[in-house]
């Protein structure tokens, strides 16, 4: 490992004390361990690839009143302080500023190689059984209803509202997680989707059986 990276892995482990359970360290480095595999397929610069996986989530807008230019302000000051090419530091801010579902739609068409690996890396930490612990911790966390069912989902919502919205943590299954198995950019990250996507559609049958006492 680069002392680069060792220096990011530390700064992110001291920015992240206290985070929720969903976007702490652990969270960091599941993605983080993810894009390595991905990346070792794809043809790209793997130090960019580390840097953007390690700071992505930094300071998610969700849980600093959705200011979404703090992440960018916290991983400039500290890229800068190790001395990086202008190069490295523009390309790993890119991707964290357009690695978001939320923010898909403002995306460039045509999108480098190592923001379509840490997608697909976060992506993936985002469904299966990590994504659904995920889900429900953050769902606990915001004092979320579980399920109502009476409450349908909100499809194709736009990014202001996506952002409001205070849905069911079901919901957020068909509002997000079952969409992402059909959003992986890589072959890898569409051949690790499958099983993870698989593995919630389980679940939510299992879910609404016990829900209905079936």
């Amino acid at each position: 490992m680069s002392p680069l990276i060792q220096n990011t892995i530390t700064f992110v482990k001291d920015k992240l004390q206290g985070a929720e359970a969903g976007h702490d360290w652990f969270h960091i480095e599941r993605v983080w361990k993810l894009s390595q595999k991905i990346g070792q397929s794809e043809n790209c610069n793997l130090e960019v690839v580390e840097l953007s996986a390690l700071l992505h989530d930094i300071a998610d807008s969700k849980f600093h009143d959705c200011d979404e230019n703090l992440a960018l302000k916290i991983s400039r000051d500290f890229l800068e302080n190790q001395n990086l090419s202008p190069e490295i530091i523009e390309q790993t801010l890119f991707i964290i500023k357009n690695i978001s579902f939320k923010n898909r739609g403002e995306v460039p068409g045509d999108l480098p190689i190592e923001l379509k690996i840490v997608q697909d890396a976060d992506r993936l930490d985002a469904i299966g059984a990590i994504g659904i612990a995920r889900t429900f911790n953050f769902g606990g966390f915001k004092n979320n209803l579980m399920y109502h069912p009476e409450i349908q989902p909100k499809l194709n919502m736009a990014k202001e509202e996506y952002k409001k919205n205070q849905g069911t943590t079901i919901n957020h299954f068909y509002e997000k997680l079952l969409l992402l198995k059909d959003l992986m950019n890589t072959e890898k990250g569409k051949e690790l989707a499958e099983k993870r996507h698989d593995f919630m559609l389980k679940f939510l049958e299992e879910f609404y059986k016990e829900w209905n006492v079936e």
